[in-house]
């Protein structure tokens, strides 16, 4: 099982970043996908949730209106599109998979910057 996170890196306040992790290993279609992140010192932070097929999205109340959570199943592929950035968004960003087991991706850092 693999899940590997793409596309961070260091982003100037307001500007966008798009995520991506990459599944394989497992039945990516019945799982439940999330992007968590974590800062040193604080506990990992659920971030945006999309349901298996891909329906249903929640957010965090910080990101709600700047974040957008999707996948494709098709390419077990799933993506966080980050627009209006800021400071207090600079964290690892993690992929999670969620159903029968669940796993975790290595991280991706994303700092937000002047």
């Amino acid at each position: 099982v693999q899940l590997v996170e793409s596309g961070g890196g260091l982003v100037q306040p307001g500007g966008s970043l798009r995520l991506s992790c990459a599944a394989s290993g497992f039945t990516f279609s019945t799982y439940f996908m999330s992007w968590y992140r974590q800062v040193p010192g604080k506990e990992r932070e659920l971030v945006a949730r999309i349901s298996s097929g891909g329906g249903n999205t929640n957010y965090v109340d910080s990101v709600k209106g700047r974040f957008t959570i999707s996948r494709d199943n098709d390419k077990k592929m799933v993506y966080l599109q980050m627009n209006s950035l800021k400071a207090e968004d600079t964290a690892v960003y993690y992929c999670h998979a969620a159903f029968y087991r669940d796993y975790w991706g290595q991280g991706t850092q994303v700092t937000v910057s002047s």
